[in-house]
C-alpha cells in the first residue's frame, strides 16, 4: 500500500470523498459500541460463576487459628488469603495485607494516609509547600486522577520499550526532595502492554531519592494476565530487589483478583516491608473492623493455590486472545504501510495502544463517537489529560463480543484513515 504522505493533493481529495461516503454509511447504521474501559466480558465473568457455590452453610468457617470468619476481626486478611496472594506474587505472606474488593481504593488510601499522617513518621505531605509525583506515560488514567485529586504536581516521564526513562527518573528523584513517588504498572502496562526489563526493575530498586519518604507505587495489576502460554513476559520481584539494594521500605506493591475472579468483587492486597505495613495498620485498625473474610475464604477455596489461578487464567486468555489477534490482524491488513499510525502488540494485559499522526488522536476519538463508538478520551493516558503529541489512543478489546469487536475495529480504522487524510490535506 502507498503511504498516504506520498499521495498528491488530488489523490488525497479523492480518497477523502471515498472515506466520507463510507463514514456516512456507518453513521446511518445507528451503532452503539463501547471500547472505553478494560472490562472483562460477560463470558469471562461466567468463568468464575461457580465460585459463588464454594461457601455455603456446610463450609467450615474457621481458620487455622480458630478465628470465625463470620465475625469481626483480622485486619490483615485471613492467613489463607494472604498465603494465596503471596504465592501468586512470589513473596512471603508476612509481607501481605489483604483488603477489600479492589486495589484502587488501597492506592487511594495509601496516598491519603501520606497526605494526612506522613510516611512512617515523616512530615505529612499536606504540611509541605510542594509535593510532586513521577508519572510514566502513556499510563493508567485512574492513577493520575488520584494524584491530581490530592493536588500533587505530576511530572510526565516518557515510556521506553522496556519501561520508564530511568535516566530521567534517577536524575529527578536524586535531586528533588519534593518528589514523593512514582506510579508504575510494571507488567503488561496500561495501555502500552510494556513489561519492565530486569535492568529497569533493578535501577528502580536502587534509586537514591532525596526524599526519605519517597515510595514506588508498584501496581502489578496484570501479574498473571498472559495471552500466550509459550510467549510470556517475566518480571523481577521488586520487594526482594529493594531489599538487596538496601531500600527495603521504598516500595508498595498492589494487586487484586478483579480481572481474575469478579471485577469489583475480588480481593485486593498490598505487599510491602514490615515497617510500611505496621504504619499502615495504625490507620487500618481505625478505618475498619475487618474486611470481607467470607469473600477471602471463597477465593481460597476456589483457587486453592497459584497453580489453580494459573489454570483459571488460561481460560481468560482463551477468551481474550482471539479478540486481540483480530484487532491486530485488521490493523496489519488495513493500515500497514500507510504511515498513518503505529500500534503495540502486547503479550498480555487488557489494552492495545495506538498512536495516530501527531495532532489526530482527539479528532479520531470524536469521529468514532460520531459513528456510534465510544473510546477512552484522547489524552486520558497522560497527566492532566494532556498528550503533548495528541496521538495516543487506548483500545480495550476485552468487553465487546467478537462480532462487535469486528465492527468496532472497522469503524476505528475508517476514522483513522479519514482523520489522517484530512490532516495531510490541511498540512499541504
Amino acid at each position: 500500500m502507498t503511504a498516504y504522505n506520498k499521495l498528491s493533493v488530488e489523490e488525497l481529495r479523492a480518497l477523502r470523498e471515498e472515506l466520507l461516503k463510507g463514514f456516512e454509511e456507518v453513521k446511518g447504521k445507528g451503532l452503539n459500541l463501547n471500547m472505553a474501559r478494560g472490562k472483562p466480558s460477560p463470558a469471562q465473568l461466567d468463568l468464575t460463576l461457580d465460585m459463588l457455590n464454594v461457601v455455603n452453610p456446610e463450609t467450615v468457617m474457621k481458620g487455622e487459628d480458630g478465628m470465625d470468619f463470620r465475625n469481626y476481626g483480622i485486619m490483615d486478611g485471613i492467613k489463607e488469603a494472604r498465603e494465596l496472594v503471596a504465592e501468586m506474587m512470589g513473596v512471603s505472606y508476612e509481607n501481605v495485607i489483604v483488603f477489600g474488593n479492589a486495589s484502587l481504593p488501597v492506592m487511594y488510601d495509601t496516598i491519603s494516609r501520606s497526605m494526612t499522617h506522613g510516611v512512617c513518621g515523616s512530615t505529612p505531605w499536606c504540611k509541605l509547600d510542594k509535593v510532586k509525583w513521577l508519572c510514566p506515560a502513556p499510563g493508567y488514567d485512574r492513577h493520575f486522577a488520584i494524584t491530581e485529586h490530592f493536588g500533587i504536581e505530576m511530572i510526565t516521564i516518557p515510556m521506553k520499550a522496556d519501561g520508564p526513562d530511568m535516566d530521567l527518573v534517577e536524575e529527578l528523584v536524586s535531586k528533588d526532595a519534593s518528589i514523593k513517588g512514582i506510579w508504575c504498572v510494571p507488567k503488561y502496562s496500561n495501555p502500552l502492554g510494556t513489561s519492565y526489563s530486569d535492568e529497569v526493575v533493578k535501577r528502580m530498586a536502587n534509586l537514591k531519592p532525596a526524599a526519605e519518604d519517597f515510595r514506588i507505587f508498584w501496581d502489578n495489576a496484570y501479574a498473571v494476565h498472559h495471552l500466550y502460554d509459550d510467549d510470556r513476559d517475566e518480571l523481577l520481584e521488586i520487594l526482594s530487589e529493594c531489599e538487596k539494594a538496601g531500600n527495603p521500605d521504598m516500595v508498595y506493591e498492589f494487586c487484586s483478583t478483579s480481572k481474575i475472579s469478579f471485577a469489583g468483587a475480588g480481593i485486593a492486597a498490598m505487599i510491602s516491608s514490615k515497617k510500611n505495613l505496621d504504619f499502615a495498620r495504625k490507620s487500618i485498625t481505625i478505618q475498619t473492623i475487618g474486611y470481607d473474610k467470607l469473600n477471602q475464604l471463597r477465593h481460597v477455596l476456589y483457587f486453592k493455590n497459584a497453580a489453580g489461578i494459573e489454570a483459571h487464567m488460561k481460560k481468560h486468555a482463551a477468551s481474550l486472545r482471539p479478540k486481540f489477534e483480530a484487532v491486530l490482524e485488521s490493523f496489519d491488513k488495513e493500515l500497514e504501510g500507510l504511515e498513518i499510525g503505529t500500534w503495540t502488540k502486547p503479550k498480555g494485559g487488557y489494552f492495545i495502544s495506538f498512536n495516530t499522526l501527531e495532532g489526530c488522536a482527539k479528532a479520531v476519538v470524536e469521529k468514532c463517537k460520531e459513528a456510534g463508538m465510544v473510546l477512552t478520551g484522547a489524552g486520558a493516558t497522560f497527566p492532566y489529560h494532556k498528550d503533548p503529541q495528541d496521538s495516543n489512543i487506548r483500545i480495550a478489546p476485552s468487553f465487546p463480543s467478537p462480532e462487535e469487536m469486528k465492527t468496532a475495529t472497522e469503524v476505528f480504522i475508517l476514522c483513522v484513515k479519514l482523520v489522517s487524510v484530512e490532516k495531510l490535506l490541511e498540512n499541504k
